[in-house]
């Protein structure tokens, strides 16, 4: 059988590298993205995982899309929470916005998915939803109490959903990644990625597939007794 999986933000990044990881597992990937069109299409040329364009912040977006992924592809079983933005700044000078903005994607994208999947994977027995969460949302970040609230709100989520999901053969879980080698650290000036790479105890930035492995572990059926859990993969940069 042929499970279908959804990757929310799944064309580039971390997304891209869970998509890939899926698929290899022989599942039947759809990867969601937002608004670059050229990176979505080569990703699907390259790797023939259909793109599919919609704002996963948006709630009766979402029910039609996975409306339409259902009609075609057939029951989703798996789902994995990966969109995500960040708008960065002090409190006093961040917009409400800025403010909103990411918390109805990072935060709002993850109850929208769920509300389109969660009650087909009850009523079938078997379901897995991974959600991508934060270091920043477990510890906290200077600049970044929209994107830490969100995060930490995605931790929340995974375990209060885990309990109304076990009976039913449903796993939640999250991940929460420390800094990875992807293009929006990138972005991070040279002098304060050097400061963070010295805060982390194995002495270098993660990899995208380091992430996707794990997504793949909890999303197999060998993960069916993991429920409720935060995976922590940053390199020993926060232990709790």
């Amino acid at each position: 059988m042929t499970r279908v999986a959804i990757v929310t933000g799944g064309t580039r990044g971390i997304g891209e590298a869970i998509s890939i990881a899926l698929q290899a597992q022989g599942r039947r990937v759809i990867a969601n993205y937002a608004g670059n069109e050229e990176k979505a299409r080569a990703f699907s040329e390259v790797t023939g995982i259909p793109a599919v364009r919609w704002d996963v912040g948006d709630h009766e977006a979402t029910l039609a899309a996975v409306a339409k992924i259902t009609e075609h592809y057939g029951p989703v079983d798996i789902v994995v929470n990966n969109a995500g933005i960040t708008r960065d700044a002090v409190l006093h000078r961040m917009s409400y916005e800025d403010w909103n903005e990411v918390m109805r994607i990072n935060l709002g994208g993850c109850f929208n998915l769920a509300k389109a999947t969660f009650p087909g994977m009850r009523e079938r027995g078997w379901g897995r939803i991974v959600n991508i969460g934060s270091i920043n949302g477990q510890a906290g970040q200077y600049g970044q109490v929209n994107y830490a609230a969100a995060k930490s709100g995605i931790h929340g989520f995974t375990k209060a959903l885990a309990q109304e999901g076990a009976k039913y053969g449903v796993t939640v879980n999250a991940i929460a990644p420390g800094y990875i080698d992807t293009d929006m650290v990138a972005a991070v000036p040279a002098a304060v990625l050097e400061k963070i790479v010295a805060k982390i105890p194995v002495g270098r930035l993660g990899q995208a597939d380091e992430i996707a492995r794990g997504v793949a572990f909890l999303t197999s059926e060998d993960g069916g007794f993991v429920t409720g859990s935060t995976m922590s993969i940053n390199g020993g940069q926060h232990m709790y």
